[in-house]
């Protein structure tokens, strides 16, 4: 993984899908949260990831893709070599207005 790896290092997206491609380094990882409105796909490039779903590890490495459902707890932390991988899901709709 390169010295600055911390986050989103390529991103593109079209009308029905939004990917990432994100690296960290080993210990490192986003912050447990939930995507309460879309399922995610993750696919490891290099390196490893320990991906916790519902409190449950996952152990992925380069090669290994899965799909976490929408409303499910995550957390992801790099392995000792660090990580990229790529995130893909189904693109939000725009902001919206709403009258009170």
């Amino acid at each position: 993984m390169t010295p600055s790896a911390g986050g989103p290092v390529w991103g593109a997206a079209s009308a029905a899908l939004n990917a990432t491609v994100l690296e960290w380094r080993a210990g490192e990882g986003p912050a447990e949260h939930v995507n309460e409105e879309r399922d995610v796909l993750y696919a490891v490039l290099a390196g490893s990831v320990t991906l916790t779903v519902d409190g449950e590890p996952r152990e992925l490495v380069a090669g290994d893709p899965t799909i976490v459902d929408k409303g499910a707890r995550r957390a992801l932390v790099a392995g000792p070599d660090g990580a990229r991988y790529l995130t893909a899901h189904v693109r939000r709709g725009g902001l919206e207005i709403k009258r009170l």
